[in-house]
């Protein structure tokens, strides 16, 4: 996992009070919260959940289980190059669990991390909807298909260089 230390700024702390402000009182006001702290900070680390649960006076453990509980809230930092192998039915049968394998030994990371500078991190889905180009992995949005394990060097070369 990343061992990144949390250092946000002062203003992604007020643009965070600022959407706190703006949802305070309202019923249902910790999703719309916790989607701008991530859209804010790029993820909830403690220190955000600590100030979102004070602010609107929850308790920091309803906070976190909304946190933890849905997919698209992480509570680590994602590298610049967002990586994600699908390992749905279709790709898994053709062998993305040797194409995440590939990608965890080339970044020396495992899949839920990022790499030390912050440069990559790595995640699984279920099924991206591209099962006949299986197996898959997305860099950033492209997509990547039809993939071995020998692929992933060459793939991963451009966002290295980057």
């Amino acid at each position: 996992m990343s061992k990144n230390k949390f250092e946000g700024t002062a203003e992604q702390m007020n643009e965070l009070l600022d959407c706190i402000r703006a949802h305070s009182g309202e019923a249902g006001a910790l999703m719309p919260v916790l989607h701008e702290a991530q859209n804010i900070y790029g993820y909830l680390p403690a220190e955000v959940q600590t100030v979102i649960a004070e602010r609107l006076n929850i308790p920091l453990a309803e906070v976190y289980g909304v946190a933890t509980f849905y997919s698209q809230f992480s509570l680590t930092p994602k590298g610049k190059h967002r990586i994600s192998v699908c390992l749905g039915t279709a790709c898994y049968v053709k062998g993305s669990d040797k194409v995440l394998e590939a990608i965890e030994k080339e970044l020396r990371i495992s899949c839920g991390e990022s790499t030390p500078d912050g440069k990559f991190s790595i995640e699984s889905c279920r099924c991206v909807g591209a099962c006949g180009l299986a197996p898959v992995m997305i860099v950033d949005g492209e997509v990547y298909g039809k993939l071995t394990a020998k692929d992933v060097a060459g793939i991963l070369d451009k966002y290295i260089k980057d």
